[in-house]
């Protein structure tokens, strides 16, 4: 299962394995009913640095999860295990994360770069700059507010269809728009 096109590799091997670990050991202290205590000495300097972070969980190849933030909070050895925990036992979609399916789940990191505005007449033109398989997507009109990782072009080629089913998981019908609309765009780096 893809999660994307990766713009840049930021991270070598050594701190990508390194940022699944600790994805891992969140999870596992969740499941033995403890949360996991971030060593800050251990880690590689570029893991200290505040970034945004999605942690996707599958099992036998589907959705089993999925949390993660669009601002840069805390170092993103943090951000990375406070979301793996969160797609592990607080996604609202699914049940809580039991051991058996622990040991079968597949764990996907997605660390952000900083989302850009987009400025656009109207919804064609905004469909015009969208860039598939590239963007990450937020959609934002008011009070609603939704993001589809870049690997959803995977499912959703198609800009229009991506764009319309962005706006439902805003809670907003498909045809939506008004002056209002606010997007963002930003670029992933995959870590399976």
């Amino acid at each position: 299962m893809g999660h994307g096109i990766s713009i840049e590799r930021i991270y070598d091997d050594a701190e990508r394995a390194q940022l699944l670990a600790l994805a891992r050991a969140a999870i596992a202290a969740g499941i033995a009913g403890e949360r996991l205590d971030v060593e800050r000495e251990s880690l590689a300097p570029a893991l200290t640095v505040r970034r945004a972070s999605f942690v996707t969980l599958y099992l036998h190849g589907r959705l089993r999860g999925c949390m993660g933030t669009l601002e840069a909070r805390r170092t993103l050895a943090e951000d990375v295990a406070e979301m793996a925990y969160a797609a592990a036992f607080r996604d609202p979609r699914f049940p809580r994360l039991d051991a058996p399916e622990f040991d079968a789940t597949e764990l996907h990191v997605a660390v952000l770069g900083t989302p850009e505005p987009l400025a656009f007449a109207s919804e064609e033109d905004l469909l015009r700059q969208l860039r598939p398989g590239i963007d990450g997507v937020v959609f934002c009109d008011r009070l609603r507010r939704a993001t589809f990782l870049p690997s959803v072009w995977e499912m959703l080629a198609e800009p229009r269809e991506f764009l319309g089913r962005l706006k439902e998981k805003a809670g907003l019908p498909r045809d939506h728009w008004s002056d209002s609309v606010r997007v963002e765009r930003y670029t992933v780096e995959s870590i399976p």
